[in-house]
């Protein structure tokens, strides 16, 4: 009963699948002990059935026995060896028989029943057979005389009745076991057929409250949350796989009833979360738009501070811009300060006050004056009537820059949210401030390498040319005190040539640094070039372009014809060359520009290494070259002209200044 009790404890507590097997393979089990039984019952059976023909077949083989014993009258008329060989066949027969009945053979099968007795009379008949009946018939085999026949039959008669009486009653005892039998297996077909029944039964009351009943329940509540009522909830029948399958769909009914009663609350929240966000991406939009407008960094500050001021409702602001030498932060721009606030605060020390701190923290911070610690705030935002302070770094690649400041004149919250959009705030003002400072140096460095530029085309021309003129007013000198009036003619006319010389080399550089080339205008202002050299020295000139594509960088294109203006300049001064030739071939991998002349050439590691003003120019030349991305190449020998060559691509990466 334990046992019992256990096992169903188990199944209750297992899962669907679990219990569905066991159901299943307990019905399988007592089927098939039932089967077997069956069979084994209609194999004893057949056994049995064959044990009673087989004794009685005994009886009947012991009436012949008898049979051919009377038969004296004959014995004469049949040899006497052929009446012993044909009875003794019969005596093994008949004893083959009972051998078998006694033994039993379940090849065929025979079985012997084993109850009422039924064992023990045979084996009564078995040793009646052999110590009684068989010796009279050994006899009768051994010495087959009439006389002999006719006394053993009498004695074999005798015994023949009591032997027959006994078969009788063992086969009908067997007949009786045999009926037994057939009863019980009728019976056990009919549990099978009972067992069927209740299996069934069983089976269908089984899945009923396991699976069909759940699933109906899931399915009602299924159709309910369809028509929107989260109320809807299924009971939990029992601990398996359906019932893990309730709980959760009960769960998700009241979550689904939460969500739906909380819907509206949670559009307005997710409302108010898309206002705020929408709300700091236009301030992102418009303060980072104006930042890209091209400003001083006091504009920038001011521009930037404004916006920020009337975004978040201060009453006022200021911006601090950190001094890397002194270590201060120095008020450049301030709105709605007084002046003896500003007295105070015009310079703080980095680490000195909240805006100190946040400088060396680079964070945004927002303090409440009246609870501030001294070490954090200063008397004088207090004197100034403020409640609440905010201080945000203004950073460029986490480097600080300096930071700004919103006071307000009532106690203000400045959440999470605001005090992350200000830190942004903070980064693209001091993103912008670095630009507008890496523009200026920028431009310093152009303008300084413009510079040098000139004082190199003044040391190559004026500078020599004011050098050569200094020689000859002192030999003119040494003519006059010398009375030598030819030196002094010829002094003079030196120097009446190279004043003109000077001053060609005056208006030249004039000319070439007041030309601008005009958009998509290089042809024009080369060509201009041209035409001034031949109307200057009457050398012939000629330019070829060739190609089409769109214009290349102003500042490209202005370095560009700097160079073929130097290039002209070398032959004016120094090739005496009877033509020069310029061709410009475009394509969509750059410009290439080419300056050949039918000059006296020179050497080329010569002309580097002189140290000449020849070789300055083409210095200059390869600098501008290089300033703009290109490639500078000269070929020259003397008496064969010089051929300059440039190349500049489309996309090319300019050498920093």
């Amino acid at each position: 009963m334990n046992s019992t009790q256990s096992t169903l404890m188990l199944l209750r507590g297992s899962g669907l699948s679990v219990k569905i097997t066991a159901i299943l393979l307990g019905f399988f089990l007592a089927a098939l002990t039932a089967i077997g039984l069956t069979l084994f019952i209609s194999w004893h059976l057949e056994g049995a059935a064959a044990a009673i023909n087989d004794a009685g077949s005994l009886r009947m083989r012991m009436y012949r026995l008898a049979h051919h014993l009377a038969r004296t009258d004959e014995l004469g008329q049949i040899p006497s060896a052929t009446f012993a060989v044909d009875l003794r066949q019969r005596v093994d027969e008949f004893e083959n028989v009972l051998v078998n009945l006694r033994a039993g053979d379940p090849k065929r099968p025979l079985f012997l029943p084993r109850d009422d007795g039924i064992p023990e009379d045979v084996e009564r008949l078995y040793e009646d057979w052999r110590k009684r009946l068989r010796p009279i018939l050994e006899d009768v085999v051994n010495t087959p005389t009439p006389a002999m026949l006719h006394a053993k039959a009498l004695d074999f008669d005798a015994q023949v009745a009591a032997a027959v009486a006994t078969i009788d009653d063992i086969v009908l005892r067997m007949e009786h076991s045999y009926g037994r039998n057939t009863n019980i297996l009728r019976a056990s077909q009919v549990g099978l057929v009972v067992l069927a029944v209740i299996g069934t039964f069983v089976l269908l009351r089984f899945f009923f409250l396991t699976v069909i009943r759940p699933l109906y329940e899931l399915q009602v509540g299924v159709k309910r949350m369809e028509k929107e009522d989260f109320d809807a909830r299924v009971p939990v029948l029992a601990n398996d796989e359906f019932g893990e399958l309730s709980v959760g769909f009960n769960q998700m009914a009241a979550h689904l009833q939460d969500l739906y009663a909380t819907l509206e609350e949670r559009v307005d929240a997710k409302t108010r979360s898309l206002e705020s966000r929408n709300r700091e991406l236009r301030i992102l939009y418009d303060i980072v738009g104006f930042l890209r407008e091209p400003n001083d960094v006091d504009s920038l500050c001011r521009g930037f501070l404004e916006r920020v001021q009337k975004t978040m409702g201060a009453t006022a602001g200021s911006a601090r811009l950190l001094d890397l030498e002194s270590r201060n932060l120095c008020m450049i721009v301030h709105d709605g300060l007084a002046d003896d606030f500003l007295d105070r605060e015009e310079v703080l020390a980095c680490g000195e006050c909240a805006c100190g701190e946040v400088v060396q923290g680079g964070r945004s911070l927002a303090l409440d004056v009246r609870e501030g610690s001294l070490d954090l705030t200063r008397d004088a935002c207090a004197r100034a009537g403020f409640q609440t302070v905010s201080a945000t770094s203004i950073t460029a690649n986490k480097r600080p820059l300096g930071v700004f400041n919103l006071f307000f004149a009532t106690p203000t919250s400045i959440s999470e949210q605001d005090s992350q959009l200000l830190e942004t705030l903070g980064q693209q003002l001091g993103i912008a401030i670095e630009n507008q400072r890496l523009h200026a140096r920028e431009r310093e460095l152009a303008v300084s390498e413009e510079r040098n530029l000139l004082a190199r085309e003044l040391h190559d021309s004026i500078a020599q040319g004011l050098a050569f003129l200094n020689l000859q007013v002192q030999m003119l000198e040494r003519a006059l005190a010398e009375d030598k009036e030819q030196d002094v003619r010829n002094t003079v006319d030196m120097l009446r040539r190279g004043i003109q010389e000077s001053y060609e080399d005056v208006r030249e550089l004039l000319v070439h640094f007041r030309t601008r080339v005009e958009q998509q205008d290089l042809d024009a202002a080369i060509a201009a070039a041209l035409r001034r050299l031949a109307e200057q020295t009457g050398v012939a000139t000629d330019l070829e372009v060739q190609g089409d594509g769109a214009p290349l960088d102003p500042e490209a294109e202005t370095q560009v014809l700097y160079i073929v203006q130097e290039a002209l300049s070398n032959v004016r001064k120094h090739a005496n060359a009877s033509s020069v030739s310029v061709s410009l071939r475009r394509g969509r991998h750059g410009l290439s520009v080419t300056v050949r002349d039918d000059g006296v050439g020179f050497v080329e590691g010569q002309a580097v290494n002189d140290g000449g003003e020849a070789h300055i120019g083409l210095q200059i030349m390869r600098e501008r070259a290089l300033r703009i991305g290109g490639h500078f190449a000269v070929r020259s020998s003397p008496g064969r002209g010089t051929e300059l060559r440039l190349q500049l691509p489309r996309t090319n990466n300019k050498v920093a200044a």
